[in-house]
């Protein structure tokens, strides 16, 4: 072959080569999917408002009391589970005390958290539980076996201490009954978290810094001996403890644990989340816990970045009827509120279960869809055909508008289906780490062997790791009714290699 037919015979070839590539481009050209951005309020897992002592669809409290400590009381369910000027909640709050779950010394009333749990179950949510080890009242005292055992009620060294936490017998006996808790408890899927309370009314640590070393550990053990997979959440500060500028070892009293200098590293160290109970106190000008504990005590206790690990929430202080009709907050004070507990990156909002006013309802819509994560898909790429046992390559640019992570295990996954066959595919996506702002998680995944060849939806969804159930609503459009998001069509061709 002469040098004019090798030139000619080579443009040949780098013709049909090219329009090989050509036909190949047309026949499976990369898909490109850019979802719109919704703006509606998403009731997703483990954030946004709770419902207290009380579950999805029951009658909220009247005017502006609430109750707590007490049994749990279930009211007459009619099957709705709208709760009326209140927004629907994925987490039912309750807070129980001490000689509730205990009547008899090691005798456990199990049969009042099973039902709480299966209830908050049936109503799409699950339980988050406090056993608060008394309250003031006659009847939120502790249990009357240890009251017998120990003796009446005498002055502690703090108002709000009803027996001696320093007592042997109250370790061995309140410390015994959060260890059966756990142990019978952890782990349970229905269970949210567990607030650390051992002292103090309702639990909130009051005097915590007078603890012995001994004591405060053995208390705070109890819980993290015994809840290993349920998350835990404390309370560091406590705004009502006395004289709150004084120092103690160089640590405001109003700051619990950890103090800022015992934040340690390595394999026993646990992710514990916090919480305050009485967001929203601006009832002083002299002196409350919105300017004059929390900004600060935050960062003494060493918490301010707690939330990349686990969640924060928060307690109103009152409720919204008595911000209004008692303290007379005007919109810009419920905005600032509602601003500082996005600062601290809130997941989710305890708000006692009684009614938003009409007026605030779109501060607290707007509060809302910012509170925890929220996720926009931004973009997707994926290719229009595949073969058997080929390889999938997607792309996903995602942002989450929200102040925090999600904390639940959940995997991101796609759908590939048709009236023949439906696949579930997993990607490796690890969503803990997807915190505020941008992410970007980019794949390859795998056609299966008996995948039959033919035209298939593709669909993406925030799945559960052991039923593959879409368990995210996503701030876009488009979801389906089994609560998957529909991408595109893909084509399955068979491989010939």
């Amino acid at each position: 072959m002469n040098q004019l037919m090798k030139t000619i015979f080579f443009y040949l070839l780098c013709g049909l080569l090219g329009q090989t590539f050509l036909m190949a481009q047309e026949n499976n050209v990369i898909m490109k999917v850019k979802p719109k951005e919704i703006n509606d309020v998403l009731t997703n897992p483990g954030i946004g408002f709770t419902t207290f002592q009380r579950f999805n669809g029951d009658d909220l409290n009247e005017g502006i009391r609430w109750t707590e400590g007490l049994p749990i009381v279930y009211q007459n369910f009619d099957g709705d589970l709208t709760n009326k000027n209140y927004p629907q909640t994925t987490i039912a709050y309750f807070r129980v005390n001490w000689r509730f779950l205990e009547p008899e010394c090691q005798q456990y009333n199990w049969p009042m958290i099973d039902k709480a749990l299966k209830t908050a179950a049936e109503r799409g949510q699950t339980l988050m539980l406090r056993i608060s080890p008394y309250e003031a009242e006659a009847e939120k005292d502790v249990p009357g076996w240890y009251r017998e055992m120990v003796g009446p009620e005498k002055q502690q060294g703090i108002a709000k201490w009803r027996v001696d936490p320093e007592d042997p017998r109250y370790i061995k006996y309140f410390g015994g009954m959060i260890k059966a808790l756990g142990q019978r408890y952890d782990g349970h899927p229905d269970l949210e978290s567990v607030d650390v309370s051992f002292i103090g009314y309702w639990g909130e640590g009051e005097g915590s810094h007078l603890l012995s070393d001994p004591s405060r550990l053995a208390l705070i053990n109890a819980y993290l001996d015994n809840f290993k997979k349920t998350t835990l959440t404390f309370q560091p500060l406590n705004g009502d403890a006395p004289d709150p500028g004084v120092l103690v070892n160089g640590t405001n009293i109003a700051a619990y644990w950890p103090d800022g200098r015992n934040n340690g590293t390595g394999t026993q160290m646990r992710n514990l989340g916090w919480r305050l109970d009485c967001h929203g106190d601006l009832r002083r000008s002299e002196w409350n816990h919105m300017t004059d504990v929390y900004p600060e005590d935050i960062i003494k206790s060493g918490m301010s970045e707690a939330w990349r690990k686990a969640p924060v929430t928060l307690e109103i202080c009152g409720t919204f009827l008595s911000w209004l009709q008692k303290q007379k907050y005007s919109e810009e004070t419920v905005e600032y509120i509602f601003e500082q507990g996005l600062k601290w990156h809130v997941s989710s909002f305890n708000a006692k279960s009684s009614a938003v006013p009409k007026e605030w309802r779109p501060l607290v819509d707007n509060w809302l869809n910012k509170m925890g994560y929220r996720f926009v898909l931004r973009r997707f790429t994926y290719p229009s055909v595949v073969t058997v046992q080929g390889q999938l390559r997607i792309t996903s640019w995602w942002e989450n508008k929200g102040v925090a992570p999600i904390y639940k295990d959940y995997k991101f996954a796609l759908r590939i289906k048709n009236t023949e066959k439906t696949v579930i595919l997993s990607t490796s996506a690890n969503i803990l780490n997807w915190f505020p702002g941008d992410i970007v998680h980019d794949e390859n995944l795998y056609i299966p062997h008996d995948m039959p060849v033919g035209t298939y939806e593709l669909e993406i969804a925030i799945v559960s790791p052991v039923s593959y159930e879409p368990k995210v609503k996503l701030a876009i459009d488009g979801v389906n009714e089994d609560g998957w998001y529909p991408m595109g069509k893909i084509e399955i061709k068979e491989n010939k290699q």
